[in-house]
């Protein structure tokens, strides 16, 4: 049963929402990539349409003193809306996962069963800052055959008001329900709050945004939630690693992009190389434009830099902004992840297949990498499309979330009369 403490206006959605996710799970597979074509279509003919919203949303956060870091995941550009057209259409070249089976037998009495997969049916959101997401959410959705409610945050309003009006028209163009896909933006905080307790109405929530709106889901939502997390990433360099492939890993890990979750927020190097590795990664950090703290041992070798703190070194920056810390062996550089990893996306240089087998089996994280840039934790770096975000959590989906996490699965049963002695 649904809490009667909803608001009319989030009912009547809700309510349609239901009513179009049934409409989605019974599409065909050439029906959703016929939506998602004429998404990725609207987006590259609005363009202007989209900016200019953007361009109001960027000039509010400006005002407000918003951080660099969430400006940027907030920005939208020519270049990343067409990036964001092509990201649904890579949806259109995935399998469908709506019907697969998963396993099935014949009992002896002749019964068969298979379990295959079926959309959530409507798949709630919770975000901030990240206009990008109201896209992705939305084709992983339709693909999936889910419906979805989007509630993107007062920052990103115009811009999503925009989005969400396109792909709605782009929706009806396909034959399919405008309120496939719908913001709740309107609602204000409130809004993102009932949303949270409309169990009976939505099936699952998904947020995406800060470690404190996460954690604020997680504990209130009477929904069930499929918990993404910050990312407090590391980095380890171990004696055997490739110099000059750790100076442009370290680089690129925090450098390329450092708004987003899976950038480099702590690295970590074994002390036995510390003196030859730390002054050319570190300086080419600097040079970059990272501040950069250290403990002690890191500031003998680069005497420039802060000293680091604990609260240093559990803080997910998204800016330039990281930690360092000088470990005596990889077991302590392991013990140092357990205590401040947020269990998002952990990595080792190395050259010694021991060294790495053993990162790989002892460190928990959603991804764990050996010699590879922190950066490719991302549903279209893993060949997914669009992502719906990355799952820190260990209950059905971990890591980046692409169209089979937005499914869940029901046994189907086919006798020919036969009872239960």
């Amino acid at each position: 049963m649904a809490s009667s403490s909803l608001s009319a206006a989030l009912v009547t959605k809700l309510e349609a929402a239901q009513i179009a996710s049934r409409a989605l799970a019974t599409l065909t597979t050439a029906q959703k990539n016929q939506a998602l074509a004429a998404i990725a279509d609207v987006i590259d003919a609005n363009h202007s349409a989209i900016l200019a919203a953007n361009a109001l949303d960027i000039e509010a956060g400006e005002s407000s003193g918003m951080a660099e870091g969430l400006l940027d995941r907030l920005r939208f550009t020519p270049e990343r809306l067409t990036s964001l057209a092509n990201a649904v259409r890579d949806v259109i070249s995935l399998p469908d996962p709506v019907g697969v089976v998963v396993r099935g037998n014949d009992m002896p009495n002749g019964i068969h069963l298979s379990q295959v997969r079926v959309p959530f049916g409507v798949v709630g959101a919770i975000y901030e800052a990240r206009p990008n997401v109201t896209v992705d959410i939305a084709a992983l959705c339709i693909k999936s055959g889910n419906a979805s409610v989007l509630r993107g945050g007062s920052a990103a309003e115009n811009t999503n008001t925009v989005t969400v009006s396109l792909i709605q028209k782009a929706l009806v163009s396909a034959g399919l329900p405008a309120e496939a896909v719908q913001s709740i933006d309107e609602l204000g905080r409130e809004g993102a709050t009932q949303l949270m307790a409309a169990r009976g109405y939505v099936d699952v929530l998904i947020p995406r945004g800060s470690a404190n709106l996460i954690n604020a889901v997680v504990l209130e939502s009477k929904v069930p939630v499929i918990e993404t997390g910050a990312g407090v990433v590391h980095l380890v360099i171990d004696e055997s690693a490739d110099l000059a492939q750790a100076v442009e890993i370290a680089h690129n890990s925090k450098v390329q992009r450092p708004s987003v979750c899976n950038a480099l927020e702590t690295l970590i190097v074994v002390d036995s190389i510390a003196e030859e590795a730390l002054p050319p990664i570190l300086s080419r950090l600097a040079d970059a434009g990272v501040t950069l703290k250290g403990d002690a041992r890191t500031r003998e070798i680069f005497p420039t830099i802060g000293l680091a703190t604990d609260e240093d070194y559990a803080t997910e920056h998204m800016a330039l902004e990281m930690s360092v810390k000088v470990v005596s062996d990889l077991d302590e550089a392991i013990a140092h992840i357990r205590r401040f990893s947020t269990k998002h996306t952990e990595s080792i240089l190395t050259n010694n297949v021991a060294q790495a087998d053993k990162f790989l089996a002892e460190v928990d994280a959603a991804v764990v990498m050996v010699n590879a840039s922190t950066r490719f934790t991302d549903g279209g770096e893993f060949g997914f499309g669009a992502e719906v975000g990355i799952s820190t959590q260990k209950l059905h989906a971990r890591g980046p979330m692409g169209l089979p996490e937005l499914t869940s699965t029901k046994w189907l049963v086919r006798g020919s009369g036969q009872i239960r002695h």
